[in-house]
């Protein structure tokens, strides 16, 4: 469910805030142009949802969304999904004029992509183990290589899906797939290659938890 967003300012508990969702968007973008942001606000936390894989079929199995959350100054009741491209270009504005502030206007224009469609549940979770870090980056590594590899020029779009379905759908640990190590890699979660991520599981959700974000898998 997305509420309107236009008129909508967002007010940040810090400068230093602003500028970790800027860069969360532009990394965000490097994995889809075309890519959307879900911004929830319930309160005095923003969550903002990314996808980094769509998924596949009625049931959007292969699904990997990222999430990260951020303090807002005060309370807001926001629930928008926009185009990335929308939100990355106002901070890219903002850079240019050497704006610091600690406001930002939510873009006016909303978008629906079928993921959104998907919730993880925000409660019912049971702990399922731990993977490391570097475990997640280097499956991240590997599957980058093996899709720019299975996909020579002129592949059809369903073989490139297959591929990338069957290369990131695959175990890593604990019920963890590779496209979990696609989105700590890509979004800036692996800060800490000696550390561990934490890993949750309710119903058909697993969510590989660190400290810079969360990723949610389906």
């Amino acid at each position: 469910m997305n509420g309107a967003a236009r008129g909508t300012v967002l007010r940040f508990a810090d400068g230093e805030t602003v500028a970790d969702l800027a860069t969360y968007a532009g990394r965000a973008l490097t994995l889809d142009e075309d890519g959307a942001v879900r911004l929830q606000a319930p309160g005095r936390v923003l969550a903002a949802w990314v996808c980094v894989l769509p998924g596949q079929g009625l049931t959007r199995a292969g699904t990997v969304l990222g999430l990260r959350t951020m303090s807002l100054a005060d309370e807001h009741d926001l629930d928008a999904t926009v185009p990335l491209r929308g939100l990355t270009d106002r901070f890219a504005r903002r850079s240019a004029t050497g704006d610091a502030g600690t406001e930002l206007d939510v873009p006016p224009t909303t978008v629906s992509p079928s993921w959104t469609a998907l919730t993880p549940p925000r409660g019912g979770w049971e702990p399922a183990g731990q993977v490391p870090v570097a475990d997640l980056v280097d499956a991240a590594r590997q599957g980058i290589a093996e899709v720019a590899q299975g996909t020579p020029d002129g592949a059809g779009a369903a073989a490139v899906a297959s591929l990338r379905a069957r290369v990131w759908g695959r175990e890593l640990a604990a019920g963890v797939p590779a496209g979990a190590g696609l989105a700590v890699t890509s979004l800036g979660f692996a800060r800490d290659l000696d550390g561990a991520a934490t890993v949750h599981r309710s119903g058909p959700w697993t969510r590989v938890s660190l400290p810079a974000g969360h990723v949610l898998c389906r």
